[in-house]
C-alpha cells in the first residue's frame, strides 16, 4: 500500500472537535535536503601565508599594503576525506577532511591604487560526527564557510601573511523523501504597496475638537 491509498480516517486526524491539531487534514511526500549532523568549528590563524593570484589590476607596483580580506563563497571545497567508524561509540565515525575557502585579498600598491586578488585558505577537520551507512543513497559531506582577515602584511611578489578567522560548518547532508503532516496549501497575502503619504498625519485628525 503506498502512502496515499491509506483510508479517510488516516488521512484527516486533526478534523476532530477540540483537537489542538484542528486543521491537519493530509499526509505529504516531500523531497528534502536532509541534515543527519552538523557542527561548527570557529578557528583564528595567526601568521597564516597566503598567495594571490588573478591579479585586479594586473602587475600592481610593490610594495603592496594589506587593506583586508574575505571568503568569495560559503561553500568551501573538501578533499582528503576518510570517514572511519568507531567501534567503541556506536554510530559515530572519525570525519577527516581538508577544507578549502575561496578568499580576496584587497590592497594598494606603492602608486596607492587599490587593487585585489584570490588565494585559498585551507584547513583541516578531524571531527567526530554521525554518519549513517548501509542505504542504497549514501550521504555526503558538505562544508558552509567563512573567513575574515583583519590583519596582514605584505611579504614578496604577491604572498601575504595574514590573521584569519574561520568559521566551518560541517554537514552531513543526503537527498531523502519525507512523509509529513499538511495543513494544505499556503495562502498568499496581497502585497502591501509602499507609499509616503505626505498628508496621512492631516489625513488621521479628527474632523472636531475632541
Amino acid at each position: 500500500m503506498s502512502f496515499c491509498n491509506s483510508n479517510g480516517a488516516d488521512k484527516c486526524p486533526g478534523n476532530i472537535s477540540g483537537n489542538p491539531m484542528n486543521g491537519l487534514c493530509e499526509k505529504v511526500c516531500i523531497q528534502a535536503r536532509k541534515v543527519f549532523d552538523a557542527c561548527i568549528s570557529q578557528t583564528t590563524l595567526e601568521a597564516l601565508s597566503v598567495t594571490l593570484t588573478d591579479l585586479d589590476p594586473a602587475s600592481p607596483a610593490e610594495p603592496l599594503t594589506f587593506v583586508g580580506g574575505k571568503s568569495t563563497s560559503s561553500r568551501g571545497t573538501i578533499t582528503a576525506l576518510t570517514v572511519t567508524p568507531l567501534s567503541d561509540r556506536p554510530g559515530l565515525s572519525r570525519v577527516l577532511a581538508t577544507v578549502a575557502i575561496p578568499v580576496q585579498i584587497t590592497y594598494t600598491d606603492a602608486n596607492g591604487v587599490e587593487g585585489s586578488g584570490t588565494g585559498t585558505v585551507t584547513l583541516t577537520q578531524d571531527v567526530v560526527m554521525c554518519v549513517p551507512t548501509g542505504s542504497v543513497f549514501p550521504v555526503e559531506l558538505a562544508a558552509t564557510v567563512n573567513m575574515a582577515s583583519p590583519n596582514g602584511t605584505y611579504v614578496s611578489g604577491t604572498t601575504f601573511s595574514i590573521t584569519a578567522c574561520t568559521t566551518v560548518v560541517m554537514k552531513v547532508l543526503a537527498d531523502v523523501d519525507l512523509l509529513v503532516p499538511s495543513y494544505g496549501y499556503c495562502k498568499i497575502p496581497p502585497c502591501t504597496e509602499f507609499s509616503q503619504e505626505v498628508c496621512q498625519g492631516v489625513f488621521d485628525l479628527p474632523l472636531f475638537p475632541r
